[in-house]
């Protein structure tokens, strides 16, 4: 089995991927002075370039939803793929032959077949498309019509028919000059020469890139010999059922400036709702959705993800209690809010669709609830409220659906609510929700030991065991402005500064996302030459990694020299004297100095220390002698 990709062999594909050209392939860029080059993001809706590529230094950065990395990190958020196949497909590009390391140095698979397999599966999508409008497909134009479907929607979402034949897709590909070899490992054809798919409806399943990774099919004729409804392609080279969702094509730029997704179950049920207005519409393919599929979702949202939503739509049924109840124990893997849309008749959004048209759909979505409150009134309906101990079991046993409220602003707000709803005291409601809290954050409650990794990670992304990603801080912030200013020219012009940085510690930084930054590039060894490059490789956070890169092309409010870099060093450290005394000061007028003497002696003596240094880096940061 091969191992990790050889380390030289990384840079090798960085420096022969000029990312100008990688980028340029999927963006339209203009030159916009100092070298850089500027388009429309690929990654949201926008009219006003504010995508930036940065060639001297290898970076992209978009100012407007804040996705921004190098050319291999790049090249997994368009195509959706994972670090290691980018690197593949980038050294096919380059033709370049990886070695790997810890394994028996073999590469996991030819150079060129990823390009091969994608090209076959397009063709495989247009030959499908065609064979639609043929005699033999009569049943599946019936199937859409049906439920409502045109050949105009047909068309928009690529709808195709597989021949019942069994080998035509095979000819049709071996004409051209593709191998059977390669149709097996595309996974359009059988080990023994039959077409994957025979006598079924087919789906194009394509990444945020539009690239065809694969397909779904539904069964139609009752002499069908696979019993399922539902056959998707095998698992392949770019085909990995918990990477991809269907409609993700379609729902990548509405996503992005609608901050939502709604995850439905079918292909159909995904082709309702964009049909009906709801463009946000995806689907797992085979599988439950699963945390992989949440980070693909919050890589399209905007940079405020925490304000994004995932609507999932369930069954007002049993199985849809069991479903909902199943997505939010997972929820901690999920950036944005989640709520669910119910239908209480068990329609799925095709059926309600046919019976109510195009508004019930938008209707269903806009009755969301918070998943935590419908879990909650799950919860609750097992307790006999008429009972003091009924209500207190009820409360212990929704506490932690509080606990796990990611916007701690709401979290007052739901305590009353649940009281309201168990007919108990809030405050002691409160106090089950903050047992709950620190039993969710107790040392004992948390895994213990490393993780082992089992696969390469992009520069800044996380393995799924690894902490929750940090909060993006606000870039027009005034009062974050100097700990950004100060990182925007350590990462630029790091030569600028003494070994310790101009005294600079992480606890000088209030927000966490810059004071990780700092942690890291304190770690990182110094040098001029690609020192932000390999502070955002050694940074495990994306949004960490991703803040880090934009720091790196933001321009500098002057140009900078060692006096700059003094001064900007000093009115950070500043800041932190002045946080410390403006705490000092209200702990101060709490304590009384008579009962209490010893305490604020204590704390005045250090109020009169903080007030010598605040003297002292103030005069260092307007450049006076200190």
């Amino acid at each position: 089995m091969a191992g990790l990709i050889h380390p030289e062999d990384l840079e090798t594909v960085r420096e022969r991927s000029r990312i100008e050209d990688v980028v340029g392939a999927s963006v339209q860029l203009r030159p916009a002075g100092g070298g850089a080059l500027v388009g429309l993001c690929p990654f949201h809706d926008e009219k006003t370039p504010s995508f930036r590529v940065t060639p001297s230094k290898g970076f992209y950065y978009c100012f407007g939803c804040g996705e921004g990395g190098d050319v291999i990190s790049f090249v997994q958020k368009i195509n959706n793929m994972g670090f290691t196949e980018a690197v593949e497909y980038l050294a096919d590009r380059v033709g370049l032959q990886l070695r790997y390391t810890e394994g028996d140095g073999a590469p996991r698979h030819e150079p060129g077949l990823r390009m091969r397999v994608l090209e076959a599966n397009q063709l495989a999508a247009e030959f499908f498309a065609r064979q639609l409008s043929s005699p033999d497909a009569v049943e599946g134009r019936v199937f859409l019509d049906q439920r409502g479907f045109t050949r105009e929607h047909a068309e928009h979402f690529g709808i195709g028919f597989a021949p019942r034949g069994g080998r035509e897709l095979l000819n049709y590909l071996l004409e051209k000059k593709f191998t059977k070899d390669d149709l097996v490992k595309a996974g359009l054809v059988r080990e023994a020469g039959w077409d994957f798919f025979q006598g079924r409806l087919v789906w194009p399943i394509r990444d945020a890139g539009r690239s065809t990774l694969g397909f779904g099919a539904r069964r139609i004729f009752d002499d069908d010999r696979m019993p399922a409804k539902y056959l998707n392609t095998p698992e392949t080279l770019v085909y990995k059922k918990s990477h991809v969702l269907y409609g993700l094509d379609l729902a990548r730029q509405p996503i992005g400036k609608k901050n939502q997704a709604v995850v439905v179950e079918g292909y159909t049920d995904v082709m309702a709702c964009h049909i009906a207005g709801v463009d946000t519409a995806v689907a797992s393919c085979g599988t439950a959705f699963g945390s992989d599929h949440s980070r693909m979702i919050a890589r399209l949202m905007t940079s405020d993800a925490l304000a994004g939503e995932v609507v999932f739509t369930f069954d007002g049924d049993a199985a849809g209690q069991a479903a909902a109840l199943k997505v939010f124990s997972s929820d901690a893997t999920f950036s944005a809010q989640t709520y669910v849309a119910i239908e209480p008749g068990g329609m799925d959004p095709c059926e309600l669709r046919m019976s109510g048209g195009d508004a019930a759909v938008r209707e269903l979505v806009a009755r969301r609830i918070p998943l935590y409150r419908y879990v909650m009134k799950n919860t609750l309906e097992r307790f006999d409220l008429d009972r003091a101990d009924g209500r207190l079991a009820a409360v212990r046993a929704a506490a932690p659906l509080v606990a796990s409220v990611r916007d701690v602003a709401l979290v007052s707000g739901y305590i009353r609510e649940l009281a309201g709803l168990v007919g108990m005291n809030p405050d002691e409601v409160r106090g089950e929700v903050q047992r709950a809290n620190r039993r969710k954050t107790a040392p004992d409650a948390r895994p213990s030991g490393p993780p082992t990794p089992t696969e390469q990670h992009a520069p800044g992304q996380h393995a799924p065991d690894q902490p929750a990603m940090v909060p993006l801080p606000d870039p027009g912030d005034r009062r974050l402005a100097t700990e950004r200013g100060v990182l925007k020219v350590v990462l630029q012009q790091p030569g600028l500064f003494p070994p310790d940085w101009g005294g600079i510690e992480a606890d000088d930084f209030f927000h966490p996302a810059y004071r990780l930054v700092f942690e890291t590039l304190a770690a990182t060894p110094r040098g001029e030459a690609g020192f932000a490059q390999r502070v955002v490789s050694a940074l495990a956070d994306p949004v960490a990694a991703q803040l880090a890169v934009a720091l790196s092309v933001e321009p500098l409010l002057a140009e900078p020299n060692a006096t700059y870099a003094r001064e900007y060093a000093a009115r950070l450290r500043l800041a932190r004297v002045l946080r410390e005394i403006g705490d000092l000061k209200s702990r101060l007028q709490r304590t009384n100095p008579i009962e209490e003497q010893a305490a604020y002696n204590r704390m005045f003596a250090q109020l009169l220390e903080l007030e010598t240094r605040r003297r002292t880096l103030q005069a260092m940061a307007v450049g006076e002698p200190a």
